[in-house]
C-alpha cells in the first residue's frame, strides 16, 4: 500500500495538540525571561501567545479546507507559488533537524546525571535510536508514545498550577508559603522593574518556546476525520496557551520574587517547587523536563519526516521521500531526517562553539518566517477557497483581512527588533537565518527556472478526495 494511513486516533491528536504547545523551552528558557523582564514577562508570554493563537487560526482555516501532511508548506505552494512551498518546507525541515540534536543532547545530560556509567554521547545515541524505531514502526506507535509523553507533561503542569495557586493564596497544607503571594508581582521594583522595553526583550526570549503548535495540522492528515480534527485543535489553542503558559508562569512569579537568585540557578519551575519545601523537587522536575525533551524529539522526528514526505510528493525533494511502507510509514524521509540529526549531534560534541552554534543560530528565526508565510498564504488562500469551495470554510480567521495584516506587521516588527538585540544574540540569529533562507530561495528559483516551472505533483488532497475532484470552480 502507498501513501500515509489514518493511523492516529482522536485521543492521539488531542494530546498532540495539547502537548505541542508545551516544549522543553518552557521549563528551560523561562528563567532568563523572568530575570530580564521581571513579572512583566507575563505580558511577553501574553503577546506571543496572542500571536500564536492568530497564526493557528489562519493555519486552521487553510488546513480544515485542505488537510495535508505538508500543512503550511503545501498551502504556501498553492497560494504564493512553488518557490514559497519549497523554501518554507525545507527551512522548517532544517529547523526540526537541528532541534533533534539540541533535544537529544539535553535529554542525554539528564540521563547521564542519573546513570553516569553511560557517557552523554551514548545516551544521545540511545534516545535517537529508540525514537527512530518508534517512528519507523507505524504512525500509531508515534501517536501512542506522544500520547503518554504529552500526558505526563499536561498532568505535571496542571498539578503545578493547582498546587502553586493554593500556595499563593495560603491554603496549601504543610507547605512553606512565606515567600509566596500576589505581592511578588509588584513589591520588588514594580511590575516592570526594567521598564516597558523589557517586554519586547522578553518576547525575543520566549517566542521560540512556542514553536510546535502547528504540528497538529501536519498530523491531522493521518487521522480518520482530518477536517474535524483540525477544527477541534484550532478552537482549543486559546485555553491551552492560557493554562499551560500564562497559568504556570503566573504561578512562578507569584510564588517567588522575580529577582530571587534561585530562579536562574535552579530554573524557574524547580526554584518555585523548592520554595514550598516539596521534597525531591529538583528530580521531579528533571523527570518532567526529560519527558518534554523526549516528546519534542518524538514530534520533531515525526514533523521533519512528514514535511520531507510532502516535499517529495510535490517533486521538491527526492521521490524516495514520498514512498511509504505497507504500514504507511515514509521510511526514506524518516531515515534521512535522522541521519542529519545524528550529524548535528556529532557537531554538537565535536564543534559546539562553531559549526553547531551556526546551525542553532541559523535556524532560530525560522519560526517567525513560518508564521509570516502562513499570514501571506492565508490572505491569498481565503480568496481561492471562497471562489472554489466556500462550504469548506469551516474555520474562519477573525476580522479578515485586517487581523491577518496586523499579525504579519507584528511579526515583522519582532524580527526588526531582534536586529537591535546584541545582548541575547537576536541580531546574529536573524542575520544567519536570513542567510540560510536566502540560500534556500536561490535554490528554489534556480530549480523552478531549470524545471520550466512545471509542477511535478499537485498539492496533496485529503485521503480519498483528490483536490481536482473535491474543489470545483462554480
Amino acid at each position: 500500500m502507498t501513501g500515509l494511513q489514518a493511523g492516529l486516533k482522536d485521543r492521539h491528536l488531542s494530546m498532540i495538540a495539547i502537548g505541542g504547545v508545551i516544549g522543553a523551552g518552557l521549563f528551560v528558557g523561562s528563567s532568563t525571561g523572568i530575570a530580564t523582564a521581571g513579572p512583566g514577562i507575563l505580558l511577553s508570554y501574553a503577546l506571543v501567545g496572542t500571536l500564536v493563537v492568530l497564526v493557528m487560526r489562519m493555519l486552521g482555516e487553510m488546513s480544515a479546507a485542505n488537510p495535508t501532511s505538508g500543512s503550511f508548506s503545501a498551502h504556501a505552494d498553492r497560494a504564493l507559488g512553488r518557490w514559497a512551498g519549497f523554501s518554507i518546507g525545507w527551512l522548517y525541515w532544517f529547523f526540526w533537524v537541528v532541534v533533534l540534536a539540541v533535544e537529544a543532547t539535553a535529554g542525554a545530560k539528564i540521563l547521564e546525571g542519573w546513570i553516569p556509567a553511560v557517557p552523554q554521547w551514548g545516551w544521545a545515541l540511545i534516545v535517537m535510536i529508540v525514537l527512530t524505531a518508534t517512528n519507523l514502526v507505524s504512525v500509531g506507535s508515534y501517536g501512542e508514545f506522544e500520547f503518554w509523553f504529552a500526558g505526563i507533561k499536561v498532568v505535571a503542569i496542571g498539578a503545578f498550577v493547582v498546587v502553586g495557586l493554593l500556595a499563593v493564596f495560603g491554603v496549601l497544607p504543610g507547605a512553606d508559603t512565606e515567600k509566596a503571594g500576589l505581592g511578588n508581582l509588584t513589591d520588588h521594583g514594580g511590575f516592570l522593574p526594567h521598564g516597558a522595553g523589557a517586554i519586547l526583550t522578553g518576547v525575543l526570549l520566549v517566542v521560540f518556546s512556542f514553536m510546535g503548535s502547528e504540528i497538529v495540522t501536519l498530523a491531522a492528515g493521518e487521522t480518520a476525520n482530518p477536517r474535524k480534527a483540525v477544527t477541534k485543535a484550532t478552537n482549543s489553542v486559546i485555553w491551552r496557551i492560557a493554562v499551560f503558559y500564562l497559568g504556570s508562569i503566573f504561578v512562578v512569579v507569584a510564588l517567588l520574587p522575580w529577582n530571587d537568585p534561585s530562579i536562574e540557578k535552579k530554573g524557574s519551575y524547580v526554584a518555585a517547587l523548592d520554595s514550598l519545601g516539596i521534597a525531591h523537587a529538583g528530580q521531579i522536575m528533571n523527570f518532567i523536563v526529560l519527558t518534554s525533551v523526549l516528546s519534542c524529539l518524538n514530534s520533531g522526528l515525526y514533523t521533519a519526516s512528514r514535511m520531507a514526505f510532502s516535499l517529495g510528493e510535490r517533486g521538491d525533494a527526492p521521490k524516495a521521500f514520498a514512498r511509504t511502507t505497507s504500514r504507511g510509514v515514509p521510511m526514506a524521509a524518516i531515515v534521512s531526517s535522522v541521519v542529519f540529526g545524528f550529524v548535528a549531534v556529532f557537531f554538537n560534541y565535536k564543534f559546539p562553539d562553531s559549526v553547531f552554534l551556526f546551525l542553532v543560530n541559523s535556524s532560530g528565526a525560522v519560526a517567525l518566517f513560518v508564521w509570516l508565510v502562513i499570514c501571506f498564504s492565508q490572505l491569498r488562500m481565503r480568496r481561492i477557497i471562497q471562489a472554489e469551495a466556500p462550504e469548506k470554510l469551516v474555520v474562519k480567521m477573525w476580522l479578515y483581512p485586517y487581523l491577518t495584516w496586523a499579525t504579519a506587521a507584528l511579526i515583522v516588527f519582532v524580527l526588526g527588533y531582534m536586529l537591535t538585540d546584541t545582548e541575547h544574540d537576536g541580531r546574529t540569529t536573524v542575520l544567519l537565518s536570513l542567510l540560510v533562507a536566502a540560500v534556500v530561495l536561490i535554490i528554489a528559483f534556480v530549480k523552478e527556472k531549470v524545471g520550466g516551472g512545471a509542477r511535478a505533483a499537485e498539492v496533496a488532497a485529503p485521503p480519498g478526495e483528490p483536490l481536482d475532484d473535491a474543489v470545483k470552480t462554480p
